[in-house]
């Protein structure tokens, strides 16, 4: 894949040599990230971050990401807040901001906005969710955590039992990290939901496709050897009313106890985050935060490196970033232990 200058919009399009120049690109940027190192290689250069739905992490990540290589960060949050909601077309509105802008970042709540507003856009769009349908970062993130975290426990994606629970129809963190996941071999999935919020079809026959094997079930059985346990939440807001989400918040819930007596010592829990933690649903339990195994605030911390990575790959400045580089002269002791 020839990064430079282009739109990252699905997972669909990286194969295995793509994700390879991606990991090792975010391992370069480790030093920046834990301030360790300043880089000033994008000095000059603006970042349009167009989140016309809600997000803390991803938002905030992506700028940091920016801000980090040495860019600066223009924001527009909320679709009420934009001229979207006076009617502007996508079209119209890529084709303004992106004169602004030398690389967009953005999230709209309609599946397949993001391509839409690319194709208005004159410069590189990265998709930060788009609906139910995909956020190809988040999988990225995901994966080079996956492979971290079994490197760790000397394991290997190849091979690996990985158990998806929660919302796996409106989940688009599962939807695109499958995906991803269908590039590597003989992967065990067990998928436990309720039948209604059960993984798409599309996603299924993709991993089908390439011989994986699925298990798809609404019982916590079946995953004592699980390598990986990756969560989700319910996602109320792609319900018609939040009546219809409260009628599986809930239902799959992980904590310490459940993980003592369905999982093995070392299986690694993930979540994409946010983690519902109102007692209604309670989906991952603050009992699991002291928890080694626990990998969902380095999953988060994963995000900058990935997202660093792809900005200085689609504008073209992977190989020279150590060439911008000079000292930290504040305290930064707290990111050793990033």
């Amino acid at each position: 894949m020839n990064f430079t200058g282009a739109n990252i919009l699905s997972v669909d399009q990286f194969d295995i040599d793509s994700i390879q120049t991606i990991f090792a690109t975010a391992d370069r940027m480790q030093p920046y990230a834990r301030r360790q190192k300043r880089t000033k290689v994008l000095d000059g250069a603006i970042l349009g971050n167009l989140f016309f739905e809600s997000s803390t992490r991803t938002r905030v990540s992506f700028g940091t990401a920016f801000n980090l290589l040495g860019g600066e960060v223009r924001e527009t949050t909320g679709m009420e807040s934009s001229a979207l909601a006076k009617g502007e077309s996508l079209y119209d509105t890529a084709r303004v901001l992106s004169s602004y802008s030398d690389v967009i970042a953005m999230r709209h709540p309609k599946s397949g906005s993001v391509a839409e507003f690319a194709e208005g856009s004159r410069v590189p769009v990265i998709n930060g969710g788009d609906g139910a349908n995909e956020h190809p970062t988040q999988a990225l993130l995901d994966l080079y955590t996956i492979k971290q975290e079994l490197a760790y426990h000397g394991h290997t994606v190849d091979g690996m039992h990985i158990c998806m629970m929660g919302d796996l129809k409106f989940g688009r963190t599962v939807h695109s990290l499958s995906r991803l996941l269908a590039m590597y071999k003989n992967i065990r999935f067990t998928l436990i939901s309720p039948r209604e919020l059960a993984m798409p079809d599309s996603v299924l026959e993709v991993l089908a496709k390439v011989g994986h094997q699925v298990v798809i079930t609404d019982q916590v059985s079946g995953i004592s050897d699980a390598d990986i346990v990756y969560q989700t939440r319910i996602q109320q807001e792609r319900f018609t009313t939040p009546q219809e989400a409260d009628l599986y918040r809930g239902k799959f819930r992980l904590n310490s106890e459940i993980y003592t007596k369905h999982y093995k010592p070392n299986t690694v829990i993930m979540h994409p985050l946010p983690r519902d933690s109102r007692a209604e649903a309670n989906e991952l339990d603050n009992d699991l935060n002291q928890n080694p195994n626990l990998a969902i605030f380095r999953q988060a911390d994963n995000g900058v490196l990935i997202r660093m990575a792809l900005f200085a790959l689609t504008l073209g400045v992977a190989d020279q970033v150590d060439k911008y580089e000079c000292d930290v002269n504040w305290y930064s002791e707290k990111r050793t232990g990033y």
